[in-house]
């Protein structure tokens, strides 16, 4: 397979070499220093493209892959409310797009752990909930999307809770705690607090090879569909 990497800095460099192990080809790689060379004409040369960049780059970087007709992953966060207009432009362009918030197999396996638990929990009024998650220092959006997606799936679980916030507390609020740390991937964490006992989850990153590994998979995934896809649908995980 041939995949273009959109985004070539430290974890574009992980995945290139995730996807030649795994057997594929590199036929494009755009950094910053040759944005240039992102055209529709050297796109069409890939099977798939892979996009990780910055939030204000993410939105025409997915549009220009799909109007060129080309499958493409996104997981760069904090532009969320331009992935509904991505996810039209792939069925109109008769193509594919799958966007993750985070593309570890281990991170999906922990969102279906968060969900199962804050259905649990929802009817514990004397539990309550709160969330930690640290980065290094060179990731922009905070909470992260990854926080993001896990505070949504609590909220909709846990009525008792409407809105999160980083910096409000209170009986209704489920407060993020962001921490930017040198060197730490990403570690989240969820507590349940109360009088008698606290109940945590947490997942640990040890390095970027699980986000690597799992955009490649999402990749290898929607290479031959069409349509709109999620990592459920990647892993096989039944909604």
């Amino acid at each position: 397979m041939n995949i273009a990497i959109i985004g070539y800095g430290k974890m574009g460099k992980v995945i290139e070499q995730i996807a030649i192990d795994r057997g594929h080809n590199i036929v494009l790689k755009i950094s910053s220093s040759n944005a240039a060379d992102l055209t529709a004409e050297n796109l069409k040369k890939a099977d798939v493209a892979i996009e990780m960049t910055q939030p204000e780059a993410a939105k025409a970087n997915v549009m220009l892959c799909l109007e060129a007709g080309v499958p493409v992953t996104s997981g760069t966060t904090g532009w969320n409310n331009d992935i509904p207009v991505a996810q039209q432009a792939a069925k109109d362009n008769n193509t594919a797009f799958l966007y993750a918030s985070n593309y570890s197999v281990g991170v999906n396996i922990f969102f279906e752990v968060n969900q199962v638990l804050a259905k649990l929990m929802g009817d514990q009024p004397d539990y309550n909930v709160s969330m930690e998650e640290i980065h290094h220092t060179q990731k922009k959006d905070s909470p992260s999307g990854t926080a993001l997606t896990l505070a949504n799936q609590i909220l909709e679980k846990v009525t008792r809770k409407t809105k999160w916030s980083e910096e409000e507390n209170g009986d209704d609020i489920l407060h993020i705690t962001a921490l930017r740390e040198e060197g730490v991937p990403g570690t989240h964490s969820i507590t349940y607090s109360s009088a008698i006992d606290d109940i945590e989850i947490k997942h640990t990153a040890h390095n970027r090879n699980g986000f690597a590994l799992g955009a490649v998979l999402a990749a290898e995934f929607i290479a031959d569909k069409k349509g709109v896809f999620s990592m459920k649908d990647v892993l096989g995980i039944n909604k």
